[in-house]
This record gives C-alpha cells, structure tokens and sequence, in this order.
C-alpha cells in the first residue's frame, strides 16, 4: 500500500469531555478506501519521563498507586507538560519534585508516542547524570516511594514483570543499550 493511502479525513468532531488533564473527543473520518469510521481520541498536553542515573550507576525511580492499574507501580520519574512549558523544562521541574534532584547534565534520550490508537500523548524521554540530591517537592496528590537500582537489577524486573511502565521500559532499556550492559 502506498503512502498516501494512510490518510483520514476528519468530517465531524464532538467534544465529550474537558478535564484537568485529559480532553476526549470521538471525530467523525473518512478513510483513504472511501469508508466512514469513527475515532474516539484522547487528547494530552504531552509529557516527559526522565532517567535518572547517579554517579554510582544506580537509577532512581519512583512507586506510586497507579488508579487505572489499581496497584503500585515502579516507573521513572515523570509529568505531563503544563500548557506551552518547554519539556526540557518539564523534565528539570519533576526530576526535582519527584525525587529532589538537580542536574546540569540531562541528555535527550528518546521521544514516542504511549497509545496512538487512542491518545495523542507524545513523551519526551531525557536521561539525567550528575546528579545532586536536594528535597522532593511531591504534588499534593502524589505519594511516592523513591527507590534505586542498578542495571543488573532492573534488567530482570522487566523480564519477569516486576516493571510493567512503558516509558520506564522503554527508558531502561535504552540506557542499557547506551551504557553497553
């Protein structure tokens, strides 16, 4: 199938839902092949996930209660972007509120989309060396847990399910692929 044939014309939109964090909307489209579908879409601001390495070669994460998961879940340090915040921003603002963290050196690292079948949520994944540990500055509705592991240790726990988070994966995984583990 040739290129141009991944295409939807949008016909209709109807907004569902406005929220703090997330928009939904369903659009109306007409395929490339002629067909009419429809396309429920969550919208997102975007947000970035960073992974912290120390000098020690440990990465830092962070638990929390995941409701949609409805457990806790071991992830890298992550937030969405506030409206028109630079991601390099972003990163810096909750490497410091999540885990006390400053850095001078924080390196792009990687960037995706989570779910496009659904959501336009884009992240921006940094990596972070250099590390100087201040105090966290959690949001008032987080509750974190922060813990460090190395590579050897983090490896395993993506393979037996231990880490089940996209971006942390995704994250890890190429810090494994850089650093030659």
């Amino acid at each position: 199938m040739k290129i141009e044939n991944f295409h939807e014309t949008t016909t209709a939109t109807e907004t569902i839902y406005e929220g703090r964090v997330i928009n939904l909307r369903k659009d109306d489209v007409k395929l490339s092949n002629g067909h009419v579908a429809q396309r429920e879409i969550v919208e997102h601001r975007g947000a970035i996930c960073v992974v912290p390495v120390g000098d020690d070669g440990k990465i830092m994460l962070v638990r929390q209660f995941r409701k949609p998961a409805e457990q806790a879940l071991l992830e890298i340090p992550a937030g969405s972007l506030e409206k028109g915040e630079d991601p390099l921003d972003c990163a810096h603002r909750e490497l410091l509120e999540e885990c006390g963290l400053k850095t001078a050196k924080m390196t792009p690292l990687f960037q995706c989309y989570l779910a496009p079948g659904y959501s336009s949520e884009y992240i921006y994944g940094f990596l972070a060396q250099a590390l100087e540990q201040t105090e966290a500055q959690p949001e008032e509705d987080e509750i974190l847990e922060l813990e460090s592991y190395s590579l050897k240790e983090l490896l395993p726990m993506i393979e037996d399910g231990r880490i089940r988070d996209a971006k942390t994966i995704c994250g890890v995984l190429l810090w494994a692929r850089i650093s030659g583990v």
